[in-house]
């Protein structure tokens, strides 16, 4: 039997680790970033190269993408689509909005090619170790058929529903952190200002009911100083704007999801869009004078 040959556009700091998965599994995949250093690491481990988006979808039976934004998105697919076959599909691991992705799924079908999306969640370090959390929207026969490839790349994965229903609860997965963040660096600063040791309170906090997901990785990241999450400010507003988006629609007041969009407004004003999304943190540090600093603490998250 014929292996089945995957390719993959994208290889940044989240795409670049799940290809590698792929790869690391045994997969026969292809690879492509407008970005040829990006490509090396996967050379190195015995992925094919692809010259341009056209060249790899002429050459794969199936397309994994994970780009920075809908029109990004849509850019890459005007020149991949009419070069893939018909009956591929096209799994997106980006995050996308539930209207993008029925419209791009549209544009897709158009050419013959079906649509999965399987957005990501838990973080690069979970990704680089093949552990993250895959969401997965589409069809029921599509999912059975690429569930290999997805297991290759997560921990975990759930098959929401049809297609739009990923992007849903993956919004509703990045609200909740973003609004974590944020409330972990207050915590993280009452703690400092009432002359706890830092160190010993984010134990504290981590074996208490206060814990959470982000307090016990990205609040490692803040206390260091590194910040290094590998995930912007533009991108927590883009998820964030999802959210809006989504509480408009479906008649439901995201009155604390409002306050931290409108924190994260401050911050990419403050930092840029560029910088980490855990410098949220660092606007309270400034506007106070107090840095949240504790040795032995990690710069990344492996």
């Amino acid at each position: 039997m014929t292996q089945v040959k995957y390719g993959y556009i994208g290889l940044g700091n989240l795409g670049g680790n799940l290809a590698a998965s792929l790869i690391r599994k045994g997969f026969d995949v292809t690879v492509y970033d407008r970005n040829p250093a990006l490509s090396e690491r996967h050379a190195a481990m015995g992925g094919r190269v692809a010259a341009s988006a056209e060249e790899l979808a002429a050459g794969v039976d199936h397309l994994f993408t994970c780009l920075p934004s809908p029109a990004v998105s849509e850019a890459v697919l005007a020149r991949a689509l009419p070069a893939m076959a018909p009956g591929a599909t096209w799994i997106e691991n980006s995050t996308l909005g539930r209207d993008d992705v029925l419209r791009l799924a549209g544009l897709a079908k158009s050419t013959g090619v079906q649509m999965l999306e399987a957005p990501v969640t838990g973080g690069v370090h979970l990704a680089a170790r093949g552990e993250i959390t895959v969401l997965v929207g589409g069809p029921e026969e599509l999912f059975a058929l690429h569930r290999p490839a997805l297991e290759a790349i997560g921990g975990r994965i759930f098959h929401m529903g049809p297609l739009g229903s990923a992007a849903i609860i993956k919004v509703i997965t990045n609200m909740l952190a973003f609004i974590h963040l944020v409330a972990d660096g207050e915590a993280l600063m009452l703690a400092r200002r009432g002359g706890l040791d830092l160190g010993k309170a984010w134990a504290a906090i981590a074996a208490s009911s206060g814990s959470s997901f982000v307090h016990e990785t990205e609040g490692q990241l803040i206390l260091n100083g590194s910040y290094d999450v590998a995930f912007t400010m533009d991108l927590a507003l883009k998820d964030l704007g999802f959210a809006m988006g989504f509480g408009r629609e479906f008649g439901v007041p995201l009155d604390l999801a409002g306050l931290t969009q409108q924190t994260f407004v401050k911050g990419r004003a403050a930092y840029g869009g560029e910088a980490q999304s855990t410098q949220i943190v660092k606007l309270l540090e400034d506007v106070l004078g107090t840095d949240l600093r504790a040795p032995g603490f990690p710069a990344r998250l492996e």
